[in-house]
């Protein structure tokens, strides 16, 4: 469904689509990872601030397109801005690549945003990019992110013990991947 302008963004679900970051949304990032809501399931250890997010940018359009793809997470109802998610280390040679997503305000969570641009990221990568497997690392805790991936078909492959120090404690991460013929065959069946 086209916008009333006629927009209709390549990178698209059924609820959100995905565009490139701009400059102008440097703010509304460091809002979102400086929010102790947002970062409690992040592996972030203290907020950020526009200079530092401005250095990230500019290191981000030298990689964007090359080892790493990033995406703002926007309604297609109204184009706002609810997260964002990335491929990183995408490995030319091997196919794999990780990814990471974030639902900035937690007012957003729960609404399937996140599903529906993970949805959009596995088709472009595994599409586009033609990956053969990607990964991402959760907290044990985290059970919404968990049942998310879960269901979109992604295996547990490791724990990784005592990975990560946050909140004062030494906590394990799993990490979950896919491959490309795992995502080929769960698009079929829920077609």
């Amino acid at each position: 469904m086209p916008s009333t302008d006629g927009f209709e963004p390549i990178l698209r679900g059924s609820l959100v689509y995905l565009r490139p970051a701009e400059r102008d949304d440097i703010p509304l990032f460091v809002r979102w990872l400086s929010d102790a809501r947002t970062t409690g399931h992040l592996a972030a250890r203290s907020p950020i601030g526009l200079a530092m997010e401005e250095r990230w940018f500019e290191d981000l359009l030298d990689h964007h397109g090359h080892d790493r793809w990033f995406f703002v997470i926007c309604l297609l109802e109204d184009d706002r801005p609810v997260g964002s998610l990335d491929l990183r280390e995408v490995g030319p040679t091997s196919g794999g690549a990780g990814l990471g997503i974030v639902i900035g305000d937690p007012a957003d969570t729960g609404n399937g945003y996140g599903t529906d641009a993970l949805r959009i990221l596995l088709d472009f990568g595994f599409g586009e990019l033609r990956l053969e497997r990607m990964w991402l690392e959760v907290f044990d805790f985290n059970e919404r992110a968990l049942h998310v991936y879960q269901r979109l078909g992604f295996v547990r492959e490791a724990t990784l013990r005592h990975a990560i120090f946050h909140g004062g404690h030494h906590l394990d991460l799993q990490r979950h991947g896919i491959l490309r013929e795992e995502w080929a065959e769960r698009r079929v069946a829920t077609s």
